[in-house]
Formats: structure tokens, sequence, C-alpha cells
């Protein structure tokens, strides 16, 4: 009887602390700022309508094609063979330092999702553009734009076809790529979490890759746009700002 109750002891404390380290896990992420679970229909089906604050650029991307789709509690995002630029569905998410969380699923080898931080208000770069993480079903990559690719002048110089050598391997150096497998036609979970100037990012729990570079410092990301390249689907969106 003292060893069934010892082992009962043991075990019950075990529960207690597994309940606590994934509470202060929780914690951690700071305060949850943001959700969205897509449990909800639209009134129509002519134009985007995903509701929830959600806004999409397929009035002037895609000549005002439907781009998104609530389907079955989750949302649905395409791009219409008329756009001219990846699919843009953005949230207002004004932080320094905090976590982005959403579950996914890719339906071809060729899609992709990226996490775009931006500032609108800030001059110094194309678009508003901060910093990024792409999940591809190969790779993640995770991207210093502000001091990148997106930096005015390097944009500009790239536009009009003057962009330096110099300037080109500078830009190299502000992203890094991991190798990572993700699986097509299957659930998947990623966070991304910005501390400073590191970008951290995650699939399905298990830590990808960090990458620092100042400009992911920038104290004002005020939008986290989702860039879809061809079609994804999302749920259980979550933003948390720690700072």
């Amino acid at each position: 009887m003292k060893n069934v109750t010892t082992r009962t002891t043991a075990a019950w404390l075990l529960l207690t602390l597994c309940f606590i380290v994934r509470i202060n896990a929780e914690e951690n992420l700071g305060t949850l700022v943001f959700s969205d679970d897509f449990e909800r229909k639209a009134t129509q089906q002519l134009k985007d309508e995903p509701g929830n604050g959600w806004n999409t650029s397929s009035s002037w991307s895609a000549k005002g094609n439907k781009e998104v789709e609530l389907v079955d509690g989750t949302l649905h995002i395409y791009i219409h063979p008329e756009a001219i630029h990846a699919v843009d569905v953005g949230h207002a998410f004004a932080f320094t330092d905090g976590t982005a969380q959403m579950r996914f699923k890719f339906h071809e080898a060729k899609d992709t999702l990226m996490l775009n931080f931006a500032d609108l208000s800030c001059k110094e770069v194309h678009a508003g553009h901060i910093c990024a993480a792409t999940f591809a079903p190969k790779r993640v990559t995770l991207q210093d734009m502000k001091t990148g690719g997106m930096f005015l002048k390097y944009y500009d110089d790239r536009k009009a076809g003057k962009l330096s050598k110099e300037d080109e391997a500078l830009i190299k150096t502000k992203q890094k790529s991991f190798p990572n497998e993700i699986s097509i036609n299957e659930w998947h979970s990623l966070s991304v979490t910005i501390s400073g100037d590191t970008i951290k990012a995650s699939v399905d729990g298990k830590e990808i890759g960090t990458f620092n570079s100042p400009g992911i410092s920038h104290p004002t990301k005020q939008v986290l746009r989702l860039l879809v390249s061809n079609q994804i689907t999302i749920d259980d969106v979550k933003y948390y700002k720690l700072k």
C-alpha cells in the first residue's frame, strides 16, 4: 500500500509540474492581443470578406477578384490568375517584442507563407517592410528587410537595374534559410517570436532557427501581413505582445 501511495503522489506531482511549466510558457509569450478561429461565414461570395478586422490586397492586386474563403472554420487563401502580386491578408498587430502563432496547411509543393511584419509609417523602406519569416515545404527563411532588400535605396537601385555588387552582397547577409521538411495536406503549427534584434521560427513545437540583425529591433511593428504566393489554409491565429 505504501508503494502505491508513493507512486500516486509522484504521478500527481509530475502532472502538477507539467501544468505549471505549460502555464509559465504561455505567460512568457506576453499578452494575447488578437485571436481568430474563423468560426463564421461570409455574407456573400463575390468579394473577399474574411471579417474580424482582416483586410486583403485583392482590390488592387487582383482586380477585385476573390482570394480568401471562409471554409469550415478555417481561412483558405489562394492567388487569383489575374493577380499581379502575392495575396496579402493583413491584420493590425502593434508591438515591439511579441509572438505570432497559427495552424496552417500547404496544398502543393510550391506553396509558401510569409509572415511579414510591417510599419507603414516607416519611410526608410518600401511598403513598410520590416522583417519576415517565410515558411515553405523544404525550408524556413528569416529576413531583416529594413536594413536589407526593402531599404529604400537598395529597393530603388535594384528596380532601376543599378544595384551595386557590394550592396547585393550586403543584402544577402540580411537573411538566413534553414532546411526543414513540412508535409503537404496535413495540419502543422508555427510560431514566430521577435525579441530585440532576434527573430525565431518554430514548426510543430520544434525550433527551426533564429536570426539576428539590427532592423528586426524596429520599435513600432504595426501590422502583420500574411503573404501567400499560391495557396494555403490557416486556422487558430494568435498574436501575443510582450513589449
